[in-house]
């Protein structure tokens, strides 16, 4: 198994810019979100991943939470369809209805935008304030099989940090998931 090779953009740095296709039949360029809102969160997802399936619920409910406030979410979907049919667009669109997605699910098919953000692991968390400036990666917290322990919720925390003009305590964490495999 080959890993995505990636860039990888660290935290303080700009979010590489995209224009990728959704399951809504609509292309999203991150630049419009950034015009629009006040923060960003790119979420590295696939169809398989049991990590991803333990998450959604939360992901779900941080989207409800801050969207009021200026937020969204974005999935991105950059996993190799040549080894992984689950992933292709049509089983993303089946993935995002069975799960009720309230926010826009992209597919990467070259898997430029997932190597350029760095991640090698779905899922992995990606904060981007308006300015296009990454201000938290990582994993969403530290309780993936279990959403009601109590433990560091470190997606929700950046963005509540973030949305009250305070400094992130802790900016970056080690993704766990699933191995993105380059195509």
């Amino acid at each position: 198994m080959n890993l995505l090779e990636t860039i990888d953009t660290p935290v303080g740095s700009y979010a590489p810019d995209f224009e990728l296709p959704g399951i809504d039949g609509q292309v999203h360029h991150l630049r419009r979100y950034l015009e629009k809102f006040r923060a960003v969160g790119v979420i590295s997802l696939c169809n398989h991943c049991p990590y991803v399936e333990w998450y959604l619920g939360r992901l779900k409910n941080i989207q409800a939470e801050f969207a009021p406030k200026g937020f969204t979410l974005i999935g991105l979907n950059g996993s190799n369809v040549d080894r992984e049919t689950k992933s292709s667009f049509e089983n993303m669109k089946a993935f995002a209805l069975r799960h009720q997605l309230n926010f826009p699910y992209l597919w990467d098919s070259t898997q430029d935008v997932t190597g350029s953000f760095g991640a090698t692991k779905t899922p992995t968390a990606f904060l981007i304030d308006s300015n296009g400036i990454v201000r938290y990666k990582g994993k969403i917290d530290n309780h993936p099989q279990d959403a009601s322990s109590i433990g560091e919720d470190y997606l929700r925390t950046a963005i509540a940090s973030l949305f009250l003009g305070k400094e992130i305590e802790i900016p970056q964490t080690e993704a766990i998931g699933t191995n993105i495999d380059l195509a």
